[in-house]
């Protein structure tokens, strides 16, 4: 059976380690993992990973390299996978940015906010309730750093419909979070959430050697569409 192409994109942040997960996936289907750093490499991919790190200076990098508008491009026909920093260049909008602005590459209905959490300091971890994931009663130790916060979800009757696939608890939300008669479905608990074939994680599933969100982008939203 021919092997899939997921292309991780390699102009900064986590992307060595996104790649060590997907080579440790054990499929019926081979992987073949591109570090995509320009758009030939782009070309060749049948799904991509944004890594973590600091999303403006990956959308920068991206202009730089001829990248920005192939990536768009991209996910208006391919999966795609956005992990904190890649989480909020796939968002409709951003609260936050840095002065000037943050450019956006879109395709997820979702309001983000930058460094929603906090400072570096204030990064932490914590278990997450799952949906669709496998082994979904086993909870997922996740780590936020520096993590955006999902503020809002706003599909029109247009756009593909949104499922939460993780919310962190809502005693574990940080305190600058918290409101008064805060609901357990508030926007805000939800970390993790898929929208056709996107998927976003405002949180770094390959910082662990749990690669069950690897498996479940590449089954669910490669695979299986």
């Amino acid at each position: 059976m021919d092997s899939i192409a997921i292309g991780i994109l390699a102009l900064q942040g986590a992307f060595a380690e996104h790649k060590a997960a997907l080579l440790r996936l054990n499929l019926n289907r081979g992987i073949n993992v591109v570090l995509v750093r320009t758009p030939e490499d782009l070309s060749q991919c049948d799904a991509l990973i944004i890594p973590g790190g600091e999303s403006t200076t990956i959308a920068l990098l991206a202009r730089l390299a001829g990248l920005l508008d192939p990536l768009k491009e991209f996910g208006k026909i391919k999966p795609v996978w956005g992990t904190c920093a890649g989480a909020i260049l796939l968002s409709e909008s951003v609260v936050g940015a840095k002065k000037g602005g943050q450019e956006l590459l879109g395709g997820m209905s979702v309001k983000i906010a930058r460094n929603g959490w906090g400072s570096q300091v204030e990064s932490f971890e914590a278990p997450l309730d799952l949906n669709g994931v496998k082994d979904a009663s086993r909870p997922f130790q996740a780590f936020f750093i520096r993590a955006p916060v999902v503020l809002e979800l706003s599909p029109s009757s247009n756009d593909p419909p949104v499922t939460i696939v993780a919310r962190i608890p809502l005693d574990l939300l940080p305190p600058a979070l918290m409101e008064e008669n805060m609901s357990e479905e508030d926007p805000r608990t939800v970390v993790a959430l898929r929208q056709g074939r996107h998927l976003l994680t405002t949180f770094h599933p390959e910082l662990t050697e749990d690669d069950r969100f690897h498996e479940y982008f590449v089954a669910s939203c490669v695979l299986s569409s």
